[in-house]
């Protein structure tokens, strides 16, 4: 029986030895490598942090102790140590588990996370309830270095080393977030990964002495103290000491026994403390340490389709050709939003701020204000983070900063944390807001050629792929829609994206792609004004506050005579692992929408039964 299959949770791990766990640890890296090239999830990250959660779970006790996961997409050995071995099978799948920590799958899982620099904050919250309760657990934040480029962070430490209060935060430092790190708290990080070598020297030095018979244990209290004259002169920017925090590293997060012994010492500590850990993003396995950014999500055996992507990472070079006033920016996604190819040709153009959403957007608003044409490419599940910054910097202020708004609607494995519901009906809610959803990669095309003159706040929004099977038909014009094919059964079908029209196409009815989602086409919407009609909204987010409610509050308020049935999600909290099951649970089917359209067009009705 191989080491894999004898542990079924931490108190199993804690019985093996140091060599049996490092034969443990391989056997982890590998049932990981071979799940996720089946299901598809987060490898890079995954593979590095195998050692050290390993170690975590040799120390502490959990669930009495919490552990937090920054993100939560490096989680995969916590989710294997912790009882879930043989759900892992089914990684990311519908009856399966998630991809990230989960509170209501395990309550191992001491927080549900799938953002970034978010630890520290639940932490310091777990550590102060700890304390107030007279209660005596552990807490351990883990949280990567890219997530410190993060203002969140910030502010948490700030607080933290305030406060006082013991917790233990691990920075799991392999240089990397998505895109490589960018910014000074990188450089600072580099810094301090100098000071590896002295680290080592220090700690072989005093294992050598204190085994001296009688006065090794004297000998280390004097070199304690030129230990701290030492490691002044060595590492001479203290961060996070000066903010009250006591800084430990860095050590090698690859070592299991040393990373167990630096955990026990700061175990009994009284004061928070940071154990900098240098680990290798996708270590084990030879491609993924060589390009940790092209493995940082791997699709596994998923539907092919055309990326939207695809289409900005070439139309916006193409912009930024013909007019030198555009400029790109990203969140620590240059590659999944697209913007690869800008930031190769125009460096000095396309900005990379880091995982900080709320800085890039009011960084965009200054730029639109200094009349430069800014591009703000991001995932929808990340714009909610700033989303202050859009109503407040750029949409009261009325700058054409442009949004564009990948992984919008159901995302599918990823699940509840990453979902893009929620963007339509937030955006409608903001003054000057133009939303904009192409049916197919060349409407965003003459979206896009369309937003370089556009003086206002623009809001592009997509999913990550799409089927090119809908016609291309009229050009882009906005606040006009577009007639996909007409019928005479009185249903008209107004649909929000490819993802709904694809879903309406074999259906008898007159079928409208609803490409400007704000302002509404009113003139089609008043061609509708007769008793009998039935008007079918279709849209894949949250039908509260939605393009589905715009559509009704126009016709009441115009006092346009017909029926109407807005579909989306009824139920914003969707933890649905495919897109697919998330559809069928909204009734976002073919076959609900011909059964409505259906019983409307025999009954003189409409029902949702």
């Amino acid at each position: 029986m191989s080491y894999l299959e004898k542990v079924n949770s931490p108190a199993d791990l804690k019985k093996l030895s140091m060599k049996e766990l490092e034969i443990y640890a391989q056997e982890v890296r590998a049932y990981i490598i071979d799940v996720v090239n089946k299901n598809g999830g987060h490898l890079s990250s995954n593979l590095g942090s195998v050692d050290f959660t390993i170690a975590l779970h040799y120390v502490f006790d959990c669930p009495n102790d919490k552990i937090i996961f920054d993100v939560g997409h490096q989680s995969y050995a916590h989710k294997i140590i912790t009882g879930r071995r043989d759900a892992f099978e089914k990684l990311r799948t519908d009856g399966g588990i998630t991809g990230f920590e989960n509170m209501r799958e395990s309550d191992c899982d001491a927080f549900s996370t799938g953002h970034s620099s978010t630890s520290l904050s639940v932490g310091l919250g777990y550590a102060r309830a700890r304390d107030l309760a007279g209660e005596n657990y552990n807490v351990i934040s883990v949280i990567g270095d890219g997530a410190l480029t993060g203002g969140m962070s910030y502010e948490a430490l700030n607080n933290i080393g305030e406060s006082g209060t013991r917790m233990i935060i691990i920075l799991n430092d392999n240089n990397m977030s998505i895109s490589k790190n960018v910014g000074a708290m990188s450089t600072y990080l580099g810094k301090l990964r100098l000071s590896k070598r002295y680290r080592s020297l220090k700690t072989v030095f005093k294992s050598g002495i204190d085994g001296i018979p009688l006065i090794g244990p004297a000998l280390v209290k004097i070199t304690e103290r030129a230990k701290s004259w030492v490691k002044r002169q060595v590492i001479t920017n203290k961060m996070f000491e000066q903010l009250g925090i006591k800084y430990y590293g860095a050590f090698d997060g690859h070592n299991i026994r040393e990373t167990v012994r630096i955990l026990t010492q700061v175990k009994s500590g009284k004061q928070p403390v940071v154990l900098h850990l240098i680990t290798n993003k996708g270590n084990g396995m030879y491609e993924a340490e060589k390009d940790p950014e092209k493995y940082h999500g791997v699709e596994g055996k998923a539907e092919q389709m055309q990326k939207y992507s695809s289409v900005v990472s070439e139309k916006i070079v193409e912009l930024a050709d013909r007019d030198d006033k555009v400029v790109a920016v990203t969140a620590a996604m240059l590659s999944g939003t697209g913007l690869t190819a800008m930031h190769e040709k125009y460096p000095g153009r396309c900005y990379d701020v880091g995982i900080a959403e709320q800085h890039a957007a009011a960084m965009c608003a200054g730029l639109a204000a200094a009349g430069m044409k800014p591009y703000f490419a991001v995932y929808s599940s990340f714009l909610q983070r700033a989303y202050d910054q859009v109503l407040h910097d750029v949409c009261l202020n009325k700058l054409p900063v442009r949004f564009l708004i990948d992984r919008a609607g159901a995302i599918g494995s990823d699940g509840l944390t990453h979902q893009g519901l929620f963007d339509i009906s937030y955006l409608l809610q903001m003054p000057n807001m133009t939303i904009l959803s192409p049916k197919n990669g060349n409407e965003l095309k003459e979206m896009l050629d369309f937003s370089l003159t556009f003086d206002s706040p623009l809001a592009i929004r997509y999913p990550k792929g799409y089927h090119d099977i809908i016609p291309n038909g009229k050009k882009f014009s906005l606040g006009k829609w577009e007639t996909i094919k007409e019928s005479k059964n009185r249903a008209t079908v107004l649909a929000v994206g490819n993802r709904m029209l694809e879903l309406a196409r074999n259906i008898d009815c007159t079928l409208v792609n609803a490409c400007t989602v704000s302002p509404l086409d009113v003139g089609m919407l008043s061609g509708l004004n007769r008793k009998g009609n039935l008007v079918i909204t279709l849209e894949d987010g949250i039908i509260s506050g939605g393009f589905g409610e715009s559509v009704l509050r126009h016709l009441r308020s115009a006092g346009i005579a017909c029926d109407l049935v807005n579909l989306g999600f009824a139920d914003p909290y969707c933890d649905k692992l495919s897109v697919a099951s998330a559809f069928a649970s909204e009734g976002l089917t073919e076959e609900n929408l011909r059964k409505i359209i259906n019983s409307y067009v025999a009954y003189g009705k409409k029902t949702l039964e």
